[in-house]
């Protein structure tokens, strides 16, 4: 469940300017929002730091409109706040998490995971293959 606090509508608000194609397209405005020890795993399975994330901006073709959704949040502590949501970028949807840190009074993305999601099926169980 979301818990409405003040620390959660800042991560969102966040969140939401990160996914915003001006932003996410402008290296220097990224990393306004890019906490300095940034990691995530990408729903490509790439790992991220701060710096290839940025840098890949600089090479990459323009950014596609992104909708995100059933978005949930939880503040963990006083500076920490978590986000879960789904995100579709023409067709393509992943399941997403955020870990968003307040640092210096400004909330900055901290870890960043993306999971490619289609139709789930019977046969899909957590933490491994399904039993035979």
């Amino acid at each position: 469940m979301t818990e409405l606090t003040s620390a959660v509508t800042g991560a969102v608000e966040a969140e939401l300017r990160f996914l915003d194609p001006a932003v996410n397209s402008s290296p220097e405005l990224l990393a306004e929002l890019l906490h300095p020890d940034f990691r995530a795993f990408g729903s490509s399975g790439r790992i991220w730091d701060r710096d290839s994330f940025i840098d890949v901006l600089r090479t990459r073709s323009p950014v596609r409109p992104v909708t995100a959704s059933a978005m949930r949040g939880a503040q963990l502590a006083p500076d920490v706040v978590h986000l879960t949501f789904d995100t579709d970028s023409n067709g393509r949807r992943a399941h997403r998490s955020s870990l968003w840190r307040l640092t210096d009074d400004t909330w900055r993305l901290y870890f960043h995971q993306g999971t490619v999601f289609g139709d789930e099926t019977a046969d899909d169980v957590p933490w491994g293959t399904p039993p035979r």
